[in-house]
């Protein structure tokens, strides 16, 4: 049996550059395609004195082909597209983490691509990753630009919504049961003895969770205000320049409750911090002077004032189940779409403390 000797010079490159196939297939004095066969175990291809040959070279040079390139050659890349509208948000970084994890447990890689609230990026999102060859797109945005997502679909990616519907987008839709959350907060400080009520919002500008709930906090003061005498219901929402806009609709909040009792529910994690530095500029003490209930469990509430009540919402199965949906399609299965709705938990702080009997 003859060997094919590598010098050091050869196994050694100068350059700390990675090692390729074809300077495997220089030092082992064979083709490119013949190393490949070695390399995806189809060495009964070759002759043993060619195996060995190779063998040595890849040890050698210490090649280790590109877990990307294989996996494009096979035509799966295992690797999925996430869009989120804005990864500052708490939500968005929570729901991140439960589809990482499942991802990560069905062997696929997540990409993360953050729109920065601009809607005018998601079709450079749904490109940007399109060439990076993912295998399926959960998208978490505005919804504004529905050809960036149908894009998605022409090209054969499977797409799951999370949080907001895309307008004539079938797909499968993941999200908080936002009417049932909505109802519980308000419960919860109808309940408490608060007749004032205040919903904040950031601005709808049609998205649809943003509307299902301001729809929601409308349905509930109508349908509960006949059997609660007193009991009203405003909405406002809050742009992140508009500190002025904020502390006027609290000062009216607080006008018109009189010797009542007002209320705020906010929308989300980035509203309940703009209502809790609007509060505290106007000298209004959380709780005893005015309740609130918000959107977003995240780990300061317990620590803001007497503590924020919470709507927790389910964000890390919410994350894992979009996850497992995307990927039940990318392996083929032909469902009509599926939507999801999880139910939210009450978290009861000081920030709503009922009225003394």
């Amino acid at each position: 049996m003859s060997t094919r000797k590598i010098t050091s010079a050869t196994a050694s490159p100068a350059s700390s550059a990675r090692a390729t196939i074809a300077d495997v297939a220089r030092a082992a004095g064979v083709s490119k395609a013949t190393v490949s066969r070695f390399l995806n175990h189809r060495d009964r291809l070759l002759s043993k004195d060619i195996a060995i040959r190779v063998e040595v070279a890849v040890a050698a040079l210490a090649y280790s082909p590109s877990p990307m390139a294989q996996a494009l050659k096979r035509g799966r890349s295992r690797l999925i597209g996430l869009v989120v509208a804005d990864v500052t948000n708490p939500y968005s970084v929570a729901v991140l983490r439960g589809a990482e994890k499942a991802c990560q447990e069905a062997g696929y890689l997540l990409m993360l691509f953050n729109l920065g609230n601009d809607s005018q990026r998601e079709r450079e999102a749904i490109e940007a990753l399109t060439a990076y060859q993912v295998e399926g797109f959960i998208l978490n945005t505005l919804g504004h630009d529905t050809g960036a997502s149908a894009n998605a679909v022409r090209h054969g990616k499977p797409v799951v919504l999370v949080d907001r519907r895309h307008q004539d987008l079938q797909a499968d839709f993941v999200s908080l049961d936002n009417a049932g959350a909505v109802r519980l907060g308000a419960r919860h400080l109808l309940d408490g003895g608060y007749r004032e009520l205040l919903f904040i919002s950031e601005p709808i500008r049609d998205v649809s969770s943003r509307e299902e709930r301001a729809a929601a906090f409308r349905a509930f003061v109508s349908e509960a205000a006949p059997g609660n005498a007193g009991l009203q219901g405003t909405s406002f929402e809050s742009a992140p320049d508009d500190e002025a806009g904020l502390d006027q609709a609290l000062r009216l909040l607080r006008l018109r409750a009189g010797t009542g009792r007002p209320a705020v529910l906010t929308s989300n994690a980035v509203v309940t911090l703009r209502v809790v530095a609007s509060l505290a500029r106007l000298g209004l003490r959380l709780g005893s002077e005015v309740g609130l209930v918000g959107f977003d469990d995240t780990e300061w509430a317990p620590f803001v004032g007497p503590g924020l009540s919470t709507i927790a919402q389910p964000t890390d199965e919410l994350g894992r189940i979009a996850a497992l949906c995307l990927i039940e399609r990318i392996k083929g299965m032909e469902l009509p779409p599926r939507q999801i709705l999880l139910s939210g938990a009450l978290m009861v702080r000081g920030s709503s403390q009922a009225a003394p009997i």
